[in-house]
Order: structure tokens, then sequence, then C-alpha cells
């Protein structure tokens, strides 16, 4: 099993990061890298969980999101052509008072086949500044789309945090 951790200061509030964390709209990847549009599939959605497949590169996942904690976010894995067991991400948000957020991020992956295993080797030695990578470029994506001032022609979030 792999597991990392992450963290970032970000100028967004945990809603715009959550906004953007479950928006599964067209343009998904332009948030999240390894989130490619073809991958893309909303099962069912709530107002503060949905079940989502995506992925991208030959590697999907079907995961669970779970938001109902305005401070966390938890996506587990529940299927995937190379993760298993215990396999997803969480997202933990701290409010700070100068209006700015903490986010730690932890991504667990177990592969559960000869591609998972191998990725998971891969993440454990090079891959893991590919996360890092992804991480760190998602939360500069959600800041630019939330400061962003709204028009009448602004596309709508597929998905709305409370």
């Amino acid at each position: 099993m792999f597991k990392t951790e992450f963290h970032e200061t970000t100028t967004a509030t945990p809603e715009q990061y959550v906004a953007g964390l479950t928006d599964f709209g067209p343009g998904r990847a332009e948030l999240f890298g390894n989130s490619a549009d073809d991958y893309l599939e909303v099962h069912s959605m709530a107002t503060t969980e949905a079940d989502v497949t995506e992925g991208s590169g030959g590697v999907w996942e079907r995961l669970h999101y779970d938001w109902s904690d305005p401070d966390r976010v938890v996506l587990t894995t529940t299927d995937s052509n190379a993760w298993g067991g215990g396999s997803g991400h969480t997202y933990t948000f701290t409010r700070n008072a100068d209006g700015t957020t903490e986010i730690d991020y932890v991504v667990v992956r177990e592969g559960k086949n000869f591609k998972g295993r191998f990725l998971e080797l891969v993440f454990r030695t090079v891959g893991r500044s590919k996360l890092e990578k992804a991480f760190v470029n998602s939360v500069k994506a959600i800041e630019a789309r939330s400061s962003e001032p709204a028009t009448a022609d602004s596309p709508t979030p597929t998905a709305i945090a409370v």
C-alpha cells in the first residue's frame, strides 16, 4: 500500500474548493488533470454525496464522494481497474483567521492487480511528485476560478457544496 500526504495554503474557501471538487461537469480536467472527460460518469448524486467513475491514461476508479462534513471530503474507491483495498482520497480543510484555507490531502493507493501494484511502485519512487504537482495545480485552478467575477453567462457548477 502507498500512502502520501500533501499540504497547501489557498485563498479559496473550503466551500469554493469543495464546489470545484464536486463539479462533475465538462471541463473537469481543467481543475483535476487526472480526471479526463471521456472517463467521467456520474452514477448518482445527492446533496452531500456522489457516486462517480473517473480516471485518465488507462486507469479508472469508481469513487464514493462524501462531503457531509464541511471541513472534510472523503473519496472512497469502490471499484477500479487498478486500485482496491483501502484506496481513496481525503481532503481536510482548516480555516485561517486571515481568510486563507489550509488543505491537507491524503492519497492511499493499494494495487489490486499487476497494473495497480506497478503504479503503486511508481508512486512510491518517482511518481509522488506527479501527484503533488496535480494537487498543486488543482489548488491554483480553483483559486483562479474562485476569483473570477460572476457574470450572467458564467457556467453553473454541476454540484454546489453546502
